[in-house]
């Protein structure tokens, strides 16, 4: 594949792209090939996600926004995403990039009760629709002083590279949602008598 020169400031350098391009999937061989260079996917995923811009906004160079979403989703079902933070995570930890002092914070966003999909007199409806259930944990949805909020978690390292993003209910804690991957300690400590 020919280099592609960052068009952009925010596009891969040459060097970036050398570290990434080995994390993606392998290209299919069966079907139509893409017309449009994983490069140029990348970019314009970087670029939506960076400005923050609608899908339709993303500019025409990089590939139609119907393509990039369709690959950004894809990617995120499949874990892409996260095994390439992983692999960035652990070629800079090998080369010694990576303090592990860690620092977590967390943020707040509210939802309108009719983005949780839920009545506020819910409990007392005879039979919801989909049947009587609680909010799964995994839909990051919790009722507190506010009402309906998400919480964002977010841990970095000392040098402000960022570790690990979780998402959870408005109403949990920081500490609980530091100990969702495997733990480096036991759960309790063991004495020597």
């Amino acid at each position: 594949m020919a280099s592609l020169a960052a068009a952009a400031r925010h596009d891969l350098s040459d060097i970036q792209w050398q570290h990434l391009h080995p994390l993606l999937p392998a290209e299919s061989s069966r079907g139509r090939p893409c017309k449009w260079t994983r490069r140029q996917i990348i970019d314009g995923i970087r670029w939506r996600v960076r400005t923050g811009a609608p899908w339709r906004d993303v500019p025409a160079n990089y590939a139609p926004w119907q393509t990039l979403y369709r690959w950004f989703r894809r990617w995120q079902r499949d874990g892409t995403w996260a095994r390439i933070l992983a692999g960035l995570q652990a070629a800079a930890d090998a080369a010694g990039r990576i303090d592990w002092s860690v620092s977590v914070d967390s943020t707040i966003s509210r939802a309108h009760q009719h983005a949780a999909g839920a009545r506020r007199d819910g409990d007392r409806q005879k039979e919801p629709p989909g049947g009587i259930h609680a909010e799964p944990a995994d839909h990051a949805l919790g009722r507190s002083r506010g009402g309906w909020t998400t919480k964002t978690h977010l841990a970095c390292e000392q040098g402000r590279k960022v570790l690990a993003t979780v998402v959870t209910a408005g109403h949990r804690g920081d500490q609980p949602a530091i100990h969702h991957g495997p733990r480096p300690y036991p759960r309790h400590p063991v004495r020597a008598r």
